[in-house]
């Protein structure tokens, strides 16, 4: 099974791979990509920087372009949560690999801007009002861009990530069960 993650900052993408991954899963991540790639050309991997550099590769090396360099690294024969799912090109190329699922993550503005707070990221919004602004930044409907809303909308899941921890913990595993069909929960 290859469980790909999609939604917002904060979230709780990493959170659900984190628990996955203590599941068995194998980890990818497009976010590690661009990071990997930020280093090799000396970039400072900061959000800002990260999407302007993941829009550029899109751009020069089409809309698919994350997705398909972490598909090289899958198996068959083991389940692999891939993380960090940005743009709905990268949700079509991995739609291509038997039992995908996508599931989406969202919580509260609110919510994610606290957490956001909390975690400390180089390059997160200091206020809610900035943390807005940022998301909407995130959703330019261009093919090469992040449109983390258009990739909620392609989910075959979604998780609303507002209870505890062990609540959301739940909302996987149920999100997860395997020979259940994809809906929206």
């Amino acid at each position: 099974m290859v469980i790909g993650l999609t939604g917002p900052n904060a979230s709780g993408k990493g959170e659900a791979a984190l628990y996955l991954r203590s599941k068995g899963f194998i980890y990818h991540s497009l976010s590690d990509a661009l990071r990997e790639e930020a280093k090799r050309l000396g970039i400072q991997p900061v959000r800002e920087n990260l999407i302007n550099l993941g829009n550029e590769l899109r751009r020069k090396n089409g809309a698919s372009f994350l997705a398909v360099r972490i598909i090289e690294g899958l198996t068959k024969t083991e389940d692999h949560v891939v993380d960090s799912i940005r743009n709905p090109s990268e949700v079509q190329v991995l739609r291509e690999i038997d039992d995908f699922v996508l599931i989406a993550i969202d919580a509260p503005i609110e919510i994610r801007f606290k957490r956001s707070i909390k975690r400390k990221r180089p390059g997160d919004a200091g206020t809610l009002e900035e943390f807005i602004e940022k998301e909407g930044e995130e959703n330019i409907d261009a093919l090469e861009n992040q449109q983390l809303k258009k990739c909620l909308n392609l989910a075959d899941r979604l998780i609303i990530n507002d209870s505890t921890i062990e609540g959301f913990h739940k909302r996987i595993d149920e999100a997860i069960k395997k020979g259940t069909h994809p809906e929206k929960a």
